[in-house]
């Protein structure tokens, strides 16, 4: 899983797949579309600085989110000027890599212009200030951030709370911006669960950002003063929240079906949803099937007295690590995949070691499953992508049900450091970083279909050289993303109640009671359609490598398509096909 950031990778890396080589001289075509993106880029830090911190952009690490009366008219009336600028700078280019550049660039600002204008007219402002407080704090206060700015980290926490000059408190705005629309009888409250989240977990995020103002000795007087007045508002916040929000809740998760759909389309979902269901549907049968043939075979080499591939799965989950052995064990098996690829050719890979480490729980509580935390992409000074694993959602009612065992057995960490970490998502962000990269197709081209399928795809390369068991759970966490993909709409659709929902995924895919409960929670109201994404982008890649093969054939160079496809970054499956044909086989055929 990729944290959601707005970001993607650009096109400018040889056709054959160059090693990474930081500091190459940029194309200067690179350069051109770099100065036209400036027009969106600006736009989008005004409105959300904390997404700048983000991605490296500098000026904007001591400002916060624009949520001050008639924001959502103020920025679209920004974007539809970026818009009609870009525009004119298509009618004028010459150059396919730039024309394709700013073509990106209208989408998603276009893309950005919808969102908004459909949240405002079906559903009622809400906003989980806690959530917004820890991100932007977060971004700022770590150990690859340069000290000054993790300094600035105090002026952003001063504004969130009206300390500073011509600031607000944020949970003021946030406060009038629900109110201001609270009498419209058309809109939807929010969600019961997305309300009950956020009130559980407030203290969490406010816990998490005063340890890291103590670990970054950040917590002098000011520090101490804007802390203090951080719990106090965020705990008055939450009050409101109790009294204001919590009657005008709905307890029917679904949305309108234009505001699912733009979900979907946001998401790189470019086929009907009931296409995706039924393609989804297939391919859940087809792994299941392939979980039992695999069983036995597992059973026998783990010594598991069991053959039913639900049986295997529980046995397996029972060889759980301790917090203590979780970073070293899963340190051993990246060297053991890292030396595979080398060894079987299949992608280019950096020279330095892989960054990963376990979450803290105001960060589990932000981003409950594995996550990567992705680098900087302006103005890099060296900081580099970390695989983030998670040891689930912190408990929320105390009991045993709340206990994950999805990610934290032995043979899990095969497929998920596949996922997270090389090939998948950390390469990905490397050779954006390392290679010459476009603006445009490092920030703006951006959907989950485009990053997650790589990282799927990568579990798939690495499938065939893990042991069993290894093969076994890379098999089980396909069968969840064919499960996402089809119970997601379903769901949103008002196709399966959410309890069936809940027996496929809790009995059939064999995931824990919590994470069962963080997969309905992702599909219901946290990000509804973006799980979705995995399948998908998955299917058009393995598509796409097949038709190359088939173009190919002898000729075809596993490592060097590899290499090619990573070197688009994250090019919509259309974009990347396209790149394929005219660029990656040409360039093979002798």
């Amino acid at each position: 899983m990729m944290k959601r950031l707005a970001l993607a990778a650009a096109v400018a890396a040889a056709a054959t797949g160059t090693a990474f080589a930081q500091g190459s001289q940029t194309p200067s075509w690179v350069e051109r579309s770099n100065q036209d993106a400036q027009t969106l880029l600006k736009v989008q830090a005004q409105f959300n600085p904390e997404n700048a911190t983000q991605i490296g952009l500098p000026g904007y690490d001591d400002k916060v989110t624009d949520l001050k009366p008639g924001t959502d008219e103020r920025q679209i009336a920004a974007l539809k000027e970026a818009k009609s600028k870009l525009e004119t700078m298509l009618a004028a280019e010459h150059d396919p890599n730039v024309r394709q550049d700013l073509q990106i660039m209208i989408k998603a600002a276009a893309l950005n212009i919808e969102g908004t204008q459909l949240n405002d007219k079906y559903l009622l402002p809400y906003v989980d200030v806690g959530q917004l407080f820890f991100g932007g704090e977060f971004y700022l206060l770590k150990d690859d951030v340069d000290a000054k700015r993790r300094a600035l980290a105090v002026k952003r926490l001063e504004c969130y709370v009206g300390k500073a000059p011509g600031c607000t408190p944020m949970t003021q705005l946030a406060e009038a911006r629900t109110t201001e629309r609270l009498s419209d009888s058309h809109l939807l409250g929010p969600y019961k669960g997305n309300v009950d989240q956020q009130l559980a977990n407030t203290q969490r995020y406010a816990q998490g950002i005063r340890q890291l103002f103590v670990k970054y000795k950040l917590d002098d007087a000011d520090g101490k003063a804007a802390l203090d007045a951080m719990d106090a508002q965020l705990k008055d916040y939450d009050a409101w929240v109790r009294k204001t929000i919590v009657p005008h809740e709905r307890t029917d998760f679904r949305v309108p079906e234009p505001l699912y759909a733009y979900n979907l389309k946001a998401t790189g979902i470019d086929i009907p949803a009931d296409d995706l269901i039924k393609q989804a549907q297939l391919e859940f049968m087809e792994v299941q099937q392939a979980m039992a043939v695999m069983a036995p075979v597992v059973a026998k080499d783990e010594g598991i007295q069991a053959t039913d591939y639900r049986d295997v799965l529980k046995a397996l989950k029972k060889q759980q690590l301790g917090k203590n052995d979780v970073e070293p064990w899963y340190h051993q098996i990246i060297a053991k995949i890292e030396d595979t690829i080398r060894r079987e050719h299949i992608v280019t890979l950096p020279q330095r070691e892989m960054q990963m480490r376990v979450a803290s729980d105001a960060e589990a509580a932000a981003t409950p499953a594995p996550h990567m935390d992705p680098p900087p992409l302006i103005n890099n000074r060296g900081e580099r992508g970390t695989f983030v694993l998670t040891m689930g959602n912190p408990s929320t009612t105390g009991d045993s049900s709340d206990a994950y065992d999805d990610f934290t057995f032995k043979a899990a960490a095969w497929t998920l450091t596949a996922h997270e970490g090389r090939p998948g998502h950390e390469l990905q962000y490397s050779a954006m970083v390392e290679r010459g990269v476009s603006l445009a197709r490092s920030l703006f081209a951006f959907n989950s279909v485009n990053v997650e399928g790589w990282a799927l795809y990568s579990e798939a390369e690495m499938l065939p050289y893990e042991p069993p068991a290894g093969q076994f759970i890379t098999l089980q966490l396909r069968l969840m993303r064919a499960a996402r993909a089809f119970l997601d709409p379903m769901l949103n659709l008002g196709l399966i109640s959410k309890e069936r929902a809940h027996d496929v995924l809790r009995d059939d895919v064999g995931l824990s009671e919590a994470m069962t409960r963080e997969e309905l929670d992702r599909f219901t109201f946290n990000s509804p359609g973006q799980a979705t994404a995995y399948f998908y982008g998955y299917m058009r890649l393995e598509q796409l490598r097949l038709q190359t093969e088939l173009a190919l054939g002898k000729q075809f160079n596993h490592q060097a398509f590899n290499d090619f496809i990573i070197g688009q970054g994250l090019l919509p499956p259309d974009q990347l096909a396209e790149a394929v044909r005219t660029q990656f086989i040409p360039s093979q055929k002798k």
